[in-house]
């Protein structure tokens, strides 16, 4: 692993050189924006799926294209297609 200077004049990994760890950690963990945690108070329940590479690919390029996450997107994805008042065949 390479050695990138940081601002705050300090070395931090890299992992190929694609991404630095933040140089001020404390700065970015008490930020004030909503962080995952207030999702998962609102979305407390986890699915998990098995997908090919390609559909996860193509997922995430979706996702980066609208500038929001994969779990947004799906949320939007299963709330067009099985809306909560929809009556369903028994």
């Amino acid at each position: 692993m390479k050695k990138m200077p940081t601002q705050a004049g300090t070395a931090t990994d890299t992992v190929a050189g694609f991404a630095t760890r933040p140089g001020a950690a404390e700065r970015w963990i008490r930020q004030t924006e909503p962080s995952a945690s207030d999702a998962a108070a609102l979305f407390s329940a986890r699915l998990t799926i098995d997908v090919t590479p390609a559909m996860r690919q193509r997922l995430k390029l979706v996702a980066v294209t609208r500038s929001t996450t994969v779990a947004n997107l799906m949320r939007a994805l299963i709330d067009t297609h099985f809306p909560e008042n929809s009556k369903e065949p028994t």
